[in-house]
């Protein structure tokens, strides 16, 4: 281990790390709260959950308590609420994800390099990626949670005491499974690879190595039977569409997917063109203590369906953690100082660019969002609202992310809206209004362009036929005023992107 200097360079500093750290919260401190996709959703979610039993929710959603692995955001914001409400609680927990993230990668490139490598700077933009502008909040503190992980197990690895780190890492894995059942696959998986690497370094080789890896492995499986309980008791949701190739390469290029295409596909290129070049030249190679995780990463991302267990897009979750790593994994060959010099000052140069472009468009989108939520003036507590939103193409790269807006109606309303998740396996709330189906659920909200081939909503049918019981109000979002047709809904509030109409007798 290498210890920190006088003469370190800059980017091997304590400072350094401390302040890359602090730096990774500024894009998320403006908005009222994270202007994620689904983060609206979540946050009606923890309402939800908050106040199960009680008030107008209680009549429109029920809560099966159940363990699941998904809780991870919804039980510290329950934990919180003593002391703070949903939506601050939230925008805190959310806000410490990347600061989290940040750290595990300069920790686990510390204890895997033996100091921070000059590329590290490379990696940080990618506790911003791609799940995490989805708004996958429990995966991505899971996510962060398994890098830090993975670096626990190497600096306990060098203490040469397998039977204390394999039982230490048995609760450890039950917690990371509560928080995100795909955080804890992905700890057992980059542990698994780091243990291989470990043994073959130790001289053993590498079959008998692979084998005894995965016994260490072992203890972190217990979760795994709590996931088997659930495929006979109903909570277990629908796994398919393997190989999926043409998303797979649009998961590759979102890499970095935020809001201007032009600049997040070019950053995505200097990222592969570092790897390549870490790939080609003699003067760079990887660490493969990072390195052969990477790779198993790499090899899962492939193999991997699109749903698994109800969880979507459960392949492309992992792409950007398998990118950290391998940009963590790069180190300069010795005698070449000048390089590493001028490969840092390019890591942070890029990561304080991309910090900008996301502070930025945060700002955007926050600003967005605030402007439909003018429509919340205009509803009364506990209604039902049915919302329909002009959701734009998944082929189109910049989404004002209104996809979930109306979970702020459900956490300050305690509205009644068709947005919510019910999915087995992944989240404990249903609703409680079977007359209003199908239009009663995520993704009933979404009504995406004509000729599209995912199309759950008519926007036109869905006027026609929605059920005037459960729902006395309807909010569009992003279709002109008077768009919705039909002599019993009367507009009643219009910002002329965003309207609200009364169902009338």
């Amino acid at each position: 281990m290498v210890r920190e200097t006088e003469t370190s360079p800059w980017w091997q500093t304590r400072w350094f790390m401390l302040a890359a750290i602090a730096a990774a919260a500024i894009p998320l401190l403006w908005p009222a709260f994270p202007p994620l996709m689904d983060m609206p959703g979540h946050i009606g979610r923890y309402r939800i959950l908050e106040e199960a039993g009680h008030g107008p929710l209680a009549a429109h959603y029920g809560v099966r308590p159940a363990l699941i692995g998904n809780l991870g955001i919804d039980l510290l914001v329950l934990g919180l609420h003593p002391l703070l409400d949903v939506e601050p609680a939230a925008k805190l927990i959310v806000i410490l994800i990347p600061m989290l993230t940040v750290a595990a990668m300069l920790w686990v490139a510390k204890e895997a390099q033996g100091r921070i490598p000059a590329s590290a700077g490379f990696a940080l933009p990618l506790a911003y990626s791609y799940p995490f502008q989805l708004g996958f909040v429990n995966f991505c503190l899971g996510a962060g949670l398994s890098i830090a992980g993975l670096a626990l197990w190497i600096r306990m690895a060098r203490g040469n005491k397998p039977l204390i780190r394999a039982l230490t890492f048995a609760p450890i894995a039950c917690l990371l499974w509560l928080v995100h059942s795909f955080g804890w696959a992905m700890l057992g998986l980059f542990v698994f690879g780091a243990e291989w690497r470990l043994r073959v370094e130790a001289g053993e080789r590498w079959p008998g190595a692979a084998i005894r890896a995965a016994l260490m492995c072992l203890p972190m499986a217990v979760p795994v039977f709590v996931m088997l309980a659930h495929t006979t008791d109903g909570l277990s949701g629908d796994t398919g569409d393997w190989f999926h190739w043409s998303a797979k390469a649009q998961w590759v290029v979102s890499l970095l997917r935020e809001r201007w295409k032009l600049w997040d596909v070019g950053c995505l290129i200097v990222l592969a063109f570092l790897i390549w070049t870490a790939v080609r030249w003699r003067r760079m190679s990887f660490a493969p203590l990072l390195g052969v995780p990477a790779l198993l990463g790499l090899a899962a991302f492939v193999l991997m369906p699109r749903l698994y267990q109800g969880g979507s897009y459960v392949d492309m979750r992992i792409l950007p953690y398998v990118a950290a790593l391998a940009l963590l994994a790069i180190r300069v060959a010795p005698g070449n100082e000048r390089l590493e010099r001028r490969l840092a000052i390019g890591a942070i140069s890029f990561f304080l660019a991309r910090l900008t472009g996301t502070t930025v468009a945060f700002l955007l989108y926050a600003q967005g969002q605030q402007q439909q939520l003018g429509a919340l003036a205009a509803l009364p507590e506990g209604a039902g609202i049915l919302v329909l939103i002009d959701e734009p193409s998944s082929t189109s790269w910049g989404n004002p992310r209104f996809t979930h807006i109306a979970g702020i109606a459900i956490a300050r309303k305690r509205a009644f809206t068709n947005e919510q998740w019910s999915l087995p396996g992944q989240q404990l709330i249903h609703p409680l209004h079977p007359s209003a189906a199908p239009l009663d659920r995520d993704p009933s909200q979404l009504v995406y362009p004509k000729g599209d081939d995912y199309r759950p909503t008519d926007f036109d049918d869905a006027i026609a036929h929605f059920d005037r019981g459960t729902f006395r109000y309807v909010w569009t979002i992003g279709f002109a005023p008077g768009s919705a047709h039909a002599a019993d809904l009367a507009p009643i509030w219009s910002n002329g992107r965003s309207v609200v109409y009364r169902v009338t007798p």
